[in-house]
């Protein structure tokens, strides 16, 4: 049986770039649907392992698209934004996109993107039963998170996460009270051949305290080790 072809969804209104892009993935043996408006994306989301989005459509702001898709779907999505859109970047981020590509950029670039991404999926999904499957970690203040569902939660309260914030909570659980490096938090939970840096890191660390927070968590929970990384409490 042959594999399944990944299904990238390109989302932008100028006709160069889906071009560009659909050209350099499919040269690269991906299967492309093309969008020009948030509609048409919504009408050809269903299906697609992967959306490559930009964040400002002729119908509205692909934040708000975003937005929408992570309240009812885990499909990676990797961003695309102009260097002079830092807030949107992060925003973009902290909301749950999986990656961002500034503009002007290399299709190359965009596909090695897109496949590390979808690496990094594959790694996420559940063992087989035959395998030996992580059982759920405990830690301070009353978090767990449990490896084979997936869901984590602080206390009586499930935290809605997303696939990078669960995996940066279970990293840290694994191993409370020790100091991650940004390096090494990159290599745990994006892979050491994920072409990101050390601010993506810092806005997922910040997206997940928040989260803590919001759900009653101890807002020195996770801490920051100035000029060196983070870690979570031990509780002791």
């Amino acid at each position: 049986m042959r594999a399944t072809v990944p299904l990238v969804l390109v989302v932008d209104d100028e006709p160069a770039i889906r071009e560009s892009l659909a050209f350099a993935l499919k040269r690269d043996g991906f299967a492309i649907a093309e969008a020009a408006s948030l509609r048409e994306a919504e009408q050809r989301i269903a299906g697609t392992d992967l959306v490559i989005l930009d964040l400002v459509l002729p119908d509205g702001s692909g934040l708000d698209f975003l937005r929408g898709l992570r309240a009812r779907s885990d499909v990676p999505v990797i961003v695309l934004t102009s260097r002079d859109e830092e807030t949107d970047r992060v925003v973009g981020l902290e909301m749950g996109a999986d990656d961002y590509v500034l503009k002007p950029f290399s299709p190359r670039e965009v596909v090695a993107r897109v496949r590390a991404v979808l690496r990094r999926i594959r790694g996420d999904r559940p063992q087989p039963e035959a395998e030996t499957v992580e059982p759920p970690i405990e830690g301070p203040g009353g978090l767990r998170v449990d490896p084979r569902s997936r869901r984590a939660s602080i206390g009586d309260t499930e935290l809605a996460l997303s696939r990078t914030e669960f995996n940066l909570l279970a990293a840290f659980l694994r191993a409370p009270g020790r100091v991650f490096e940004r390096g090494q938090l990159l290599d745990a939970v994006w892979g050491s051949d994920v072409v990101v840096g050390d601010r993506t890191v810092d806005v997922h660390v910040k997206a997940l305290r928040r989260k803590l927070m919001d759900a009653g968590g101890d807002p020195k929970l996770l801490e920051t080790v100035r000029g060196v990384g983070y870690r979570l409490k031990d509780g002791q």
